[in-house]
């Protein structure tokens, strides 16, 4: 059962895992690696099924089924997954495991928004559902410097460098996207530093120079920011502020690549 802050049922959470090899195997097997053939038999991978349901239910079938008719599907499986990754990032938090990560709806192998009774639905089974294609959920792509195989080989040819900032800015568009607004703000201080720094290899190209001068006149804006975060929670213009700078700061790092700066 997954509650509001004031206690209230929110969402009942099913999970189960289908597919995973029987635990007295696994038991048996530790304590050495094991010589297997030159064409070793694929292995069962495991699969887990998460199932969320309102703890609210509707009055009855004829309302509920007017519901899923006229629901935007797109919108409940992200509010769905949105919840899911709630989930997941407390369990990093108290298993004290970074490996531990949040998903999203694309990743999925298959997606249904449905009805039914609460014990039927809890076991997988629908009284009426709607499959729809993972690929349907993704959201719409920020914008590419260059397309990803492409600089996935040139990272791999020494023909481009990794920034720190890029990884830092990642990890502070994950924390705002997920509501997780104080995260982002202290994140994104660390971000825009190291950018300024790293950057500035490029400084000599006037775009850029002029994208980096504009990154640190918001350096009293983002470390108010941060400040903030430390005290307590963010008002709403320091939200708005965080996620302008923020696409700022990506816009920056795009650029160095999508203009070939060397």
């Amino acid at each position: 059962m997954l509650r509001g802050h004031a206690g209230e049922p929110e969402h009942v959470l099913v999970l189960e895992t289908v597919g995973a090899e029987p635990r007295r195997r696994l038991l048996r097997r530790r304590g050495g690696a094991k010589r297997v053939s030159e064409e070793p038999e694929l292995a069962t991978v495991p699969v887990t099924v998460a199932t969320l349901i309102a703890a609210t239910p509707l009055s009855d079938h004829d309302v509920a089924a007017a519901w899923l008719e006229g629901a935007d599907l797109t919108a409940e499986v992200h509010a769905a997954v949105a919840v899911l990754n709630t989930v997941l990032h407390a369990e990093r938090l108290v298993r004290t495991d970074p490996f531990v990560r949040e998903i999203a709806a694309e990743q999925a192998l298959a997606i249904r928004v449905g009805i039914g009774n609460g014990e039927d639905v809890a076991h997988g089974h629908w009284a009426e559902a709607r499959a729809l294609p993972p690929a349907a959920t993704a959201p719409k792509k920020r914008e590419r410097a260059l397309r990803p195989q492409e600089r996935f080989a040139a990272l791999l040819a020494g023909r481009d460098v990794a920034l720190a900032a890029e990884e830092l800015t990642l990890r502070a568009r994950l924390d705002l996207d997920r509501g997780r607004t104080r995260e982002a703000a202290l994140q994104l201080r660390i971000a825009l530093e190291a950018a300024l720094a790293e950057l500035q290899a490029w400084s000599h190209h006037e775009e850029m120079a002029t994208r980096l001068a504009e990154l640190r006149d918001e350096r009293a804006v983002v470390g108010a920011a941060a400040n903030r975060a430390l005290e307590g929670g963010l008002d709403a213009q320091q939200v708005e502020d965080v996620g302008r700078i923020l696409s700022r700061l990506e816009a920056a790092l795009i650029a160095r690549v999508a203009g070939g700066l060397d």
